[in-house]
């Protein structure tokens, strides 16, 4: 997997990345590859899932906002986290965010996940609603939780349409959090 994370560093898109190059950077054989992987894809769906794996371990598992956490900790949490993560998995999380563009098979894959991340924040936001009196922007809760994580996925990606460009990410990421503080939480 590392050679996979390696190759991507170095500018080579996933479509461009053959099994036989992932193979001859990581030394073993293409007999080695598929005796672990099925193919290309199934290495990125392992990287791409551990850092998923990463994202729900530093949000606590997307609990629920505790009872002495503001709801300004709790956004700074949930999008904390996501940039953290982010960060910690790039580039490889910015080439797939690039790919999902091109790649169906890599869409997919990140689709598949992020519904799961729309899920446990979903019920988070019912939570809130129904226990703690949140007011949010909208009473679609599935769309406004989707809408949020797509801002908040293509903002800690560093996409310049919601960074800029040559500017702090910090800054961007800030607004994201009190967008999702007021959008979500009503507060």
């Amino acid at each position: 997997m590392t050679a996979v994370a390696e190759l991507i560093a170095e500018n080579h898109s996933f479509a461009d990345l053959s099994v036989s190059a992932i193979s001859e950077r990581a030394g073993v054989g293409r007999s080695g590859f598929y005796f672990y992987f099925d193919s290309k894809y199934s290495v990125l769906a392992q990287m791409v899932g551990d850092a998923f794996a990463e994202l729900d371990e530093l949000t606590h598992y997307f609990a629920p906002r505790g009872e002495e956490e503001t709801p300004e900790q709790f956004a700074h949490r949930m999008v904390g986290s996501a940039a953290a993560s982010f960060a910690h998995n790039d580039p490889l999380m910015k080439a797939c965010q690039e790919a999902r563009i091109t790649d169906p098979t890599i869409a997919g894959l990140l689709d598949d996940l992020t519904d799961v991340v729309i899920e446990k924040i979903l019920k988070i936001a019912e939570t809130e609603v129904k226990e703690r009196g949140a007011q949010p922007i909208s009473d679609d809760l599935p769309a406004l939780v989707r809408s949020l994580v797509a801002l908040t996925a293509s903002t800690v990606s560093g996409d310049s349409s919601f960074v800029g460009r040559n500017t702090d990410p910090a800054r961007a990421i800030a607004t994201v959090e009190t967008l999702w503080r007021v959008s979500l939480l009503g507060r």
